[in-house]
């Protein structure tokens, strides 16, 4: 079932979102060679406390889980493509980093996550990264009243697929709110005009993710979560938190 917030709950969730904003922001600037990745969800972990909010990832045990996700911060390095778990392990230079974080503050709940080179960066992982970036503003754009859930994952899956990317099967974007997964999802490939039609007060969480090999495959790393390119390929990630309004889409997660 899909819940249509109202303009009050759209404001509480932007609140929430810009939460997400700062943690997201203070971890990229701290992102460094030789800092740990267990630092960096310590940092995330500090912006929570700030803001009095709480994490929807610490504790969180889909289904699919053998054990319940014990951070407040997604840090996926390199083949890495989403759910990777902060770990001692210190940056390299040359590696490619992408964070997942997520925020709930009275109630309400953001997500967003970006993906950044640190030290020296690889023209290919700078162009992945791009190319994230753009297949999350192309489904942003999509994200008006009138147009549906299809018409998102269309235009994701035309920029993913035109620049030689592969898009990991059967992952994507969610409806969000009270909880952190709602209806509707949001895939990041589909045929245009088809799903759940968008009305104004929808909140979707929309993120492309992208295997710079090509392939669509990946698999489970031993830790029971993060998921890894099955080539070995470089992966990015990036997602912001959208409200669809009749002004057009709103990102609640923007980070400043």
């Amino acid at each position: 079932m899909v819940e249509l917030k109202t303009d009050t709950s759209i404001e509480a969730m932007y609140a929430a979102g810009q939460v997400v904003a700062r943690a997201l922001t203070a971890v990229r600037e701290a992102a460094d060679v030789g800092v740990s990745l267990l630092e960096l969800d310590e940092l995330a972990h500090g912006v929570l406390r700030e803001a009095g909010a709480t994490s929807p990832f610490l504790g969180y045990r889909p289904s699919f889980a053998a054990t319940p996700f014990p951070a407040v911060l997604c840090a996926s390095v390199n083949d890495a493509i989403v759910h990777g778990i902060p770990t001692g392990y210190r940056l390299r230079d040359g590696d490619l980093v992408s964070m997942d974080f997520g925020a709930a503050l009275n109630g309400w709940v953001g997500d967003s996550a970006i993906s950044f080179t640190v030290g020296t960066a690889r023209p290919a992982d700078l162009r992945l990264i791009e190319t994230a970036e753009r297949a999350l503003a192309a489904g942003i754009e999509a994200a008006v009243v009138g147009n549906r859930i299809g018409d998102i994952a269309h235009a994701i899956g035309t920029v993913c697929r035109s620049a030689g990317y592969g898009i990991p099967d059967g992952f994507g974007g969610h409806g969000i709110g009270r909880h952190m997964h709602e209806d509707p999802g949001v895939p990041n490939e589909g045929r245009p005009g088809r799903g759940y039609p968008l009305r104004h007060g929808m909140v979707i969480a929309i993120e492309p993710m992208l295997i710079a090999g090509g392939g669509d495959g990946y698999h489970e790393a031993p830790d029971g979560w993060t998921l890894r390119t099955n080539d070995g390929s470089r992966a990015a990630h990036a997602e912001h938190t959208v409200a669809i309004t009749e002004a057009g889409p709103r990102i609640l997660t923007e980070r400043r």
